[in-house]
């Protein structure tokens, strides 16, 4: 019995005991078990046997194998879109035959452009963030090649990045409201990378909601639905962290085989950054990328606090990015009992803790699925702290994280660690207790 079966057959005995509520109502979104992972769901399709599986997982089981779930989704992904997709040396996803390129001089650019199999698809001008890069159509083989050819340049595959935690079943209405946070403070605003969002949803109607992507069209998913409520939801019984802040949401997956890159996730913050928006929040997880890198880095020169969580491959997993990126406010999640998820990456970039689990977030058409994983811990930190930062400002931005970290509970070893960073934040922003 190979892993996997092994892993669907632990699954089903799980299940098999459980309340078969949980494995109602297959045949609507909201009664799908999806761990949504940045858009990769495609509602309406026919599933695969790994669809199937990823129907009976319920997020309030902890996870038994995430970071291997989370493969058998990527080959899942890669096995509908074989043309525009695939892996670079590491296993990472990347889109077929398109590189990233960041030359060092006029004369590289035109030797590289030069060689044969490769074509300029697009001279990217990522305006607010200062930065420029070429989009290449190029085999992935090429890249040691440009990187000989230019050792001073910066090049990269063009790398998809997944969101890091699972949307639940069965959908929940709560006929109690959950504690408030704060009063609304409809000056805040707080900035969103992640897939679309459900502006209809009740917690989100009223949302001051700007939108940027899909050429203006929207995609609403699960994964940003259930973001976009923790950071300014709010209806009778529901608050996010931030309620009555304009949020500024960028749809980097607009449901394309490729949605997810590097490319659409810069050109997102350099639209934040053109709006001046001061926190944001970015619950997407993938390798590391040096032109993703360069971007981050220029957003967090000009005093933009971004907040990313750490991932859910588990406690030995490398770092995760661009979490583990200097610079970057790195979140890794708790459950109510104020313990580590068992599946939340580690490592001497964590920053703090949040709710990760026990809770609840918008879905769309309505209704609340429960919630689990550092995706979800992520913006309960971005409201917080977009609180006191509407706009960048690297010494606003720098006050507003130490003022923060001075009211986190410190978890773990005295002062900074590896598991808690400097500890456990927006305890009370914790959408809902278990059911």
């Amino acid at each position: 019995m190979n892993q996997f079966a092994l892993l669907v057959f632990v699954l089903l005995g799980l299940f098999a005991g459980g309340s078969q509520a949980q494995l109602g109502g297959l045949g609507g979104q909201r009664g799908l078990g999806l761990p949504d992972l940045g858009g990769l769901t495609e509602l309406g399709r026919p599933l695969r046997n790994e669809g199937l599986l990823r129907q009976r997982i319920d997020a309030s089981l902890a996870p038994l194998d995430l970071q291997g779930l989370r493969q058998r989704l990527l080959e899942d992904r890669l096995s509908r879109h074989p043309r525009e997709l695939g892996r670079d040396p590491a296993g990472a996803l990347i889109v077929q035959r398109q590189l990233l390129a960041l030359p060092s001089s006029a004369p590289a650019r035109d030797r590289l452009l030069a060689l044969p199999g490769v074509t300029l698809l697009e001279a990217t001008q990522l305006d607010g963030l200062e930065l420029s890069w070429l989009l290449l159509q190029a085999d992935a083989t090429l890249l040691p090649q440009l990187r000989a050819l230019d050792p001073d340049g910066q090049y990269d595959y063009q790398h998809i990045y997944l969101g890091s935690g699972t949307v639940g079943s069965p959908a929940v209405r709560r006929d109690k409201a959950s504690k408030p946070s704060a009063k609304p403070i409809a000056q805040a605003r707080v900035g969103l990378i992640d897939s679309g969002v459900d502006a209809r949803h009740p917690a989100l109607r009223d949302a001051m909601l700007q939108r940027y992507g899909c050429e203006g069209q929207a995609h609403p998913a699960a994964h940003g639905t259930a973001v976009a409520s923790l950071l300014v939801g709010q209806d009778a019984n529901f608050q996010g962290a931030l309620p009555g802040a304009s949020l500024f949401a960028a749809d980097v997956y607009c449901d394309a085989a490729t949605g997810g890159s590097v490319q659409a996730i810069a050109q997102g913050l350099a639209w934040l950054a053109r709006e001046r928006v001061g926190v944001i929040n970015i619950s997407l997880v993938g390798p590391p990328n040096l032109l993703l890198q360069r971007a981050v880095a220029a957003a967090v020169a000009k005093g933009h606090l971004i907040v990313a969580a750490v991932g859910n491959d588990g406690p030995a997993a490398p770092p995760l990015y661009p979490a583990a990126w200097p610079g970057v406010v790195a979140v890794t999640g708790v459950d109510a009992r104020r313990r580590v998820l068992a599946e939340a990456g580690r490592g001497p970039h964590l920053s703090l803790a949040a709710p990760g689990s026990q809770m609840v977030g918008a879905t769309n058409g309505g209704g609340y699925l429960p919630l689990r994983g550092t995706s979800f811990a992520a913006p309960l930190v971005a409201g917080l702290l977009a609180a006191s930062l509407a706009q960048p400002d690297a010494v606003g931005a720098g006050a507003a994280l130490a003022q923060l970290r001075s009211q986190a509970i410190d978890l773990g070893t005295p002062g900074r660690d590896d598991i808690y960073g400097w500890g456990l934040v927006g305890e009370r922003l914790r959408t809902a207790e278990p059911r």
